[in-house]
Order: structure tokens, then sequence, then C-alpha cells
């Protein structure tokens, strides 16, 4: 019988960080190895039981020793911050740890230290874990691909009040699948505000616009308009038990994968 796979959650007291343990602790073949959270916080030296579905003890306390939970598990999930994760992917590649990484917002240097990790461990990297999302990158992909430049391509993104980055990740996930159907360099042609006397729409553009509010956990529409026509591609997140579902799976995945740096695409195998 083969061993269960040893996995370790950072940021592990946040709303994601205890869906991520929830779905840990729910899967058959995998065993919880530790969890951080930040130094000082109240979730220190607690554990991490109470703060499940379980509500009881289960032997195992937060703690803010990343050194130790890398060193002690066979993959960690983080969906941290991007200072955090920085300092995460060093000590995956260090340990030979295969890392999770859902955290977006990552400076061109905090990314580097990703790649360069990956020579040494598998990574996983996903603005988003979500099965559907991943599907819907691969069809906005193909839509951009198919379909001629005449379709003015507009990408709305609406998440709760409390989210820090905008566009979210997920939404410059979907621009960079449109201009890759396309051939073209989102960041020559994405226009992420629009404000005053804007002029004509200028052809090939891929416009973001963003909403904040409530309690949304996340909807997306990539919406291709022509002239008779307009073509939409949407996902609703109703829960984030589905991105914590999704990262388990890519914990698993990476457990047996080799050194790299993969997306969801990998992981589901399209």
């Amino acid at each position: 019988m083969a061993s269960e796979i040893k996995i370790g959650i950072t940021g592990a007291a946040g709303r994601m960080g205890r869906m991520l343990v929830n779905a840990v602790l729910a899967t058959d073949g995998c065993a919880l190895a530790g969890a951080t959270e930040a130094p000082n916080t109240s979730a220190i030296g607690m554990d991490i039981g109470l703060l499940t579905n379980s509500l009881k003890d289960i032997g195992i306390y937060i703690t803010d020793n990343s050194e130790e939970l890398f060193a002690g598990s066979d993959v960690v999930i983080d969906f941290t911050s991007p200072k955090v994760t920085e300092l995460h992917a060093g000590l995956a590649g260090e340990h030979k740890t295969a890392l999770i990484v859902g955290t977006t917002g990552l400076a061109p240097g905090q990314q580097s230290a990703l790649e360069l990790a990956a020579k040494k461990t598998a990574i996983v990297q996903a603005a988003n874990f979500s099965i559907g999302v991943n599907l819907l990158l691969g069809l906005v992909e193909q839509a951009a691909k198919t379909l001629p430049q005449s379709y003015d391509i507009e990408i709305s993104d609406m998440h709760h009040r409390h989210k820090v980055d905008a566009p979210s990740g997920t939404a410059l996930a979907l621009g960079q699948a449109a201009a890759t159907g396309r051939g073209v360099n989102l960041a020559d042609v994405m226009v992420s505000a629009r404000d005053g006397i804007t002029g004509p729409r200028r052809e090939g553009d891929i416009g973001m616009a963003v909403f904040r509010g409530g309690d949304v956990v996340g909807d997306h529409t990539v919406m291709f308009a022509a002239s008779g026509e307009r073509v939409e591609l949407t996902h609703k997140a109703t829960s984030r038990e589905i991105f914590a579902a999704g990262a388990v799976r890519a914990a698993i995945w990476a457990n047996s994968s080799a050194p790299g740096l993969y997306s969801m695409r990998n992981v589901l195998g399209f």
C-alpha cells in the first residue's frame, strides 16, 4: 500500500487556508503534514482542527516555522502573498519539496524565484485552481484563435469587496489566453481602464472591466462582440471549495512529477 502524501498548508488560519486544510483531511491518500501562519498572529499555537469542519483537536498545531514545514512535507500549498511566496519558493528549492502556488500579483523578481526553484522541484502555479476556470481558459484561447479580429474582446471581473488586486489573476489569465489565441502580446493590447473621452475603440484591444462588491467569490465573462452577434463565455464560482479541491489535486499530481514549472492545464491534461 502506497504511503500517504504529506501536504503542508501555509496561511492556514485564513479563509482559503482553512478550506485547504479541510480538503487535505478529506482526501484519501493525503495527510496533513503541518500548518503555518505569519509570526505574532493569534492563531499561532492553536490546534488546526479547531479551525476546520471537525472543530476538534487533531494534534497538529499552527506554527510560524516555514523551514520546518517544508522539511517535513512532500508538497506545500501556498495561497499567501507575493513576498511570502518568494520566501517559500526558496525553501521549496532547498528541500526539494513540491510547491503549489495560488498567490497572484507576483512581481518579476518574485516570479523569477519560482522559476529558479522549479529547476529543483515540481511547482504548479495557477491564477485559479478551479477545473471549470481552466476549461474556460482553453475555450477562450480557441475562440480567440478562431474568430476574426473584428470580434472585440472584453473581460469582466467581479469579486468580493475585500479583494486587493485588480484586475484579478484570473482575469489576467483569461486575457493571456485570448492574446495567445490571437498570437499577440497581452501587454501591447490590454486596456484595463477607460475614463473620459477615449475615442473609438481600437481594433484588436482586449478590454478589462473590474467590479468589486459584496461577497462574490468570483464571476468572470469573456465577451467576443461583433456586428450582429456576441459570443459570451462565463464562469461563476459560488464556493472557494472548488479552488481548494483543485489545489489538492495539483498537489497529488506534483508529488510524482519531475522538476519544472507547471500550470493546471498540465495537471488536468489539456
